[in-house]
């Protein structure tokens, strides 16, 4: 391939890279010629093809790999949340809240009205502001708390690592991640460090690795980890916060996207002198997707630079919404159903999961909407068998960062499944491991 590459200055080779790849000659994950090499072929400067090699970083063309060498992007999709376009088969890989359980925001619409806000005014409604500080500053160990409100968790992630990182920088995710943070990390073009998820959330190892490798941010998820459902014990977290102690300018980013339904204690890892740091708490698992809105702690530098990340695109999350999400996060009866909808997930995805566990597929469940059922055998194999009994689901692998261990998984989002239709899939979940070449475990046969 070196041959193919022509060009005198940065910008010439450059561009003859980027023309072999939109005419299909480099595909992604095709290496590239190391630099000496490519510039020996060339009659130029090694530096020369260093600025070359820079400039398709930068613009997200190629990755670099330290020793593993400089490779053209992937940039095929990555799954997504939600429903599944055109199928015909039965949905429970959606990942979503039950509409249901979502409180109607008519009563609250009606009593919204007020002035406009004008340009140049506080971007946060003070009604707001002084509910979500005391919601969020309750949780949090450092003292110097700002607040910024950005159209939803994933918003304010995208903009947090884009204040703080430059294409190629590493980050550490959780491995299995959610999905909206792999989409992130690889349109932002940074590289993602897996850190390993066990019973009780981020390990210790996985993170002292991953700083070991140079990270400059941390994603976590303290609770209702997704698709785990892992949430952190005491323990864990103050492992996790000893082994930050040494690293106190690498961002920490806490997700907290389950809050106000969570069955679980909200543990930090953040802490109290740590200097970068956010904690992102979205309102759209209780008060539904469309309420694109989220609140983001952080200590004062970061939402400095949040606030200059807001300020070339959307300079402020609607006052109207801020002023709904207030109204029915302080209405005791939408606050009241809240708690329901999170006792019902909770008791759903139990029983879901001791029906399994009887038909010899033992799982547990953990926090959140879904649930991580482990298989004997690889879960493509048995999501095929599921279609053909009717059932769309998700297999572990499309939320892999590493190949295990969730190749042998499944994510189920079964809340909202009638008694009936619960006991068919799991009956058929059953079958489809049977099918697959896997064996049951049946408490009291061998």
């Amino acid at each position: 391939m070196t041959l193919e590459i022509t060009g005198r200055s940065a910008a010439d080779i450059a561009a003859s890279v980027r023309a072999l790849i939109e005419r299909g000659a480099l595909r992604p994950g095709d290496s590239l010629p190391p630099v000496r090499n490519l510039a020996d072929h060339l009659g130029v400067n090694r530096n020369t093809a260093v600025a070359a090699y820079r400039q398709l970083t930068s613009a997200g063309v190629v990755v670099t790999r330290g020793r593993g060498g400089t490779h053209v992007a992937d940039r095929s999709a990555v799954a997504q949340e939600g429903f599944a376009a055109d199928s015909v088969l039965r949905d429970v890989a959606t990942g979503n809240p039950d509409p249901e359980r979502i409180p109607d925001p008519s009563r609250a619409l009606a009593g919204m009205a007020g002035r406009p806000v004008l340009y140049g005014e506080p971007l946060i409604d003070p009604g707001l502001e002084r509910w979500a500080r005391e919601w969020m500053s309750a949780d949090l160990m450092p003292t110097d708390v700002r607040l910024t409100i950005t159209s939803g968790a994933a918003d304010a992630v995208e903009r947090l690592l884009a204040q703080a990182l430059v294409r190629d920088d590493a980050v550490a995710l959780e491995d299995p991640c959610f999905l909206t943070s792999i989409h992130t990390v690889r349109v932002g073009g940074y590289r993602p460090v897996p850190v390993p998820v066990d019973d009780e959330g981020m390990t210790v190892d996985g993170l002292r690795a991953a700083l070991d490798q140079g990270v400059r941010a941390v994603v976590c998820t303290p609770r209702a980890q997704n698709p785990t459902g892992a949430s952190l014990t005491e323990r864990r977290a103050e492992e996790l916060r000893a082994v930050l102690r040494d690293h106190p300018y690498v961002l920490v980013i806490e997700d907290d996207h389950f809050s106000m339904l969570s069955r679980s204690p909200f543990r930090s890892i953040i802490g109290p002198e740590h200097r970068r740091w956010a904690l992102v708490r979205s309102v759209s698992k209780f008060l539904g997707p469309d309420m694109c809105l989220a609140v983001t702690a952080s200590d004062p530098e970061t939402a400095d630079r949040l606030a200059m990340r807001l300020s070339p695109g959307t300079t402020w999350v609607s006052h109207l919404l801020q002023r709904l999400a207030l109204a029915l996060v302080t209405d005791p009866e939408v606050v009241a159903g809240i708690a329901d909808a999170g006792a019902h997930y909770a008791a759903r995805n139990a029983v879901f999961a001791a029906r399994l566990t009887d038909l010899g597929v033992p799982a547990e469940a953990g926090d959140g909407l879904n649930l991580w059922v482990p298989l004997p055998v690889p879960a493509r194999d048995v999501s095929e068998q599921l279609m053909r009994r009717g059932w769309l689901v998700r297999a572990g692998d499309e939320f892999a960062l590493a190949e295990e261990p969730a190749a042998h998984r499944l994510r189920l989002t079964v809340h909202d499944l009638s008694d009936a239709d619960a006991e068919r899939l799991a009956a058929d979940v059953a079958a489809a491991v049977r099918a697959a070449g896997g064996r049951l475990v049946v408490a009291g046969m061998e």
